[in-house]
């Protein structure tokens, strides 16, 4: 999606701030492969996420609350290399499409999980 105005950084700012998103013209083109294997890592971290909950509500120790973070985390961490790692592929195969992100831009969004 992109931001009619472009004083916003992110489609979620401009929502917040009560402005009219749409989106993107270009459809993304993702592998199936990909995608299958970024929701499960996000259902992962889903479940593990609410072990962490679980853990916190019944008073566990504060150790396995801890592991329990580190492996939401993780694997949140590893669903967002896998995103960046697609747009990667997407931009070597088909290199100056249109809406594909840059190198700049892929570098930022590394470096932000990073």
């Amino acid at each position: 999606m992109f931001v009619k105005s472009g004083r916003f950084n992110t489609v979620k700012e401009a929502e917040v701030m009560g402005h009219e998103t749409t989106a993107d013209p270009i459809p993304a083109q993702h592998d199936a492969e990909a995608k299958r294997k970024v929701v499960n890592r996000l259902r992962r971290a889903h479940g593990q996420l609410a072990a962490v909950i679980a853990a916190v509500e019944q008073d566990a120790h504060c150790r396995d609350v801890v592991q329990q973070l580190s492996a939401v985390s993780k694997a949140l961490d590893r669903a967002g290399f896998l995103v960046i790692s697609s747009a990667l592929k997407e931009c070597l195969n088909h290199p100056g499409k249109e809406g594909a992100p840059d190198q700049d831009e892929l570098e930022k969004l590394f470096l932000t999980l990073a």
